[in-house]
């Protein structure tokens, strides 16, 4: 079959309406409605996730090191800092990386290990082992869910694992979740959450969530508001 006659068949499709024709060939008009699971997730609940970057970026002063979890929540961070002078940051996550690496005013330490595609972030036992070369002022860690207890949890072992340490590896850490992890209990409790230095969140939780975090002493504040529970 001839270039031409594809092209004339491609063209015949396209005036059809089967056919969207793209850059370097064709894909059928169905494919081009499929919603985007990834880019969903990251837009839902973005206005919340920015007030918590907001909130967390003024904690952080010039000349501080910072130890950054990987995903959505800890990368709202990510454009607070570019304002700041003399900033270290140590992260897992390939992504907040190459966005912070791009500024002159702040130096970038990447935590190594195998790199998971769904995060895309380093886990596993040489990213442990890499956080004991770091001593931070700040951890910014995201909690995937909490038990009825008040303990975050996580999706999975390594992510747990690692989040634990990252608890031990600075002075003042923090826990972050916006309100849709407050009705959700992943499977992998967190260890080490009582060094957390205080819990930053888009919406105040259920009195039941907020009774059990002043039961284990962790200080709740709002993002855009003045309101701290102690």
């Amino acid at each position: 079959m001839s270039r031409e006659t594809i092209r004339r068949d491609l063209k015949l499709l396209a005036n059809r309406g089967e056919l969207e024709v793209v850059h370097g060939g064709a894909m059928r008009r169905d494919t081009l409605d499929i919603p985007q699971p990834q880019r969903t997730t990251r837009d839902s609940g973005a206005s919340g996730r920015q007030a918590i970057g907001q909130l967390a970026a003024s904690l952080i002063e010039d000349g501080a090191t910072v130890l950054l979890d990987s995903g959505a929540l800890a990368g709202a961070i990510v454009s607070g800092l570019l304002g700041k002078r003399d900033i270290t940051v140590c992260t897992h996550s390939l992504t907040h990386a190459l966005a912070l690496v791009r500024h002159p005013l702040i130096r970038v330490f990447v935590l190594g290990g195998q790199v998971d595609a769904t995060e895309e972030a380093a886990f596993g036992v040489d990213t442990v082992l890499a956080l004991d070369s770091y001593s931070c002022d700040l951890a910014f860690i995201s909690a995937r869910g909490f038990t009825s207890d008040g303990e975050p949890t996580d999706t999975t072992r390594h992510g747990a694992e690692l989040r634990a340490r990252m608890l031990l590896a600075a002075r003042r850490p923090y826990l972050l979740a916006d309100h849709a992890q407050f009705q959700r209990t992943t499977p992998i409790r967190i260890p080490n959450s009582d060094r957390a230095a205080g819990l930053l969140v888009d919406h105040a939780p259920p009195e039941t969530l907020a009774d059990a975090f002043r039961r284990n002493g962790l200080p709740v504040t709002v993002a855009g508001t003045s309101v701290r529970t102690d």
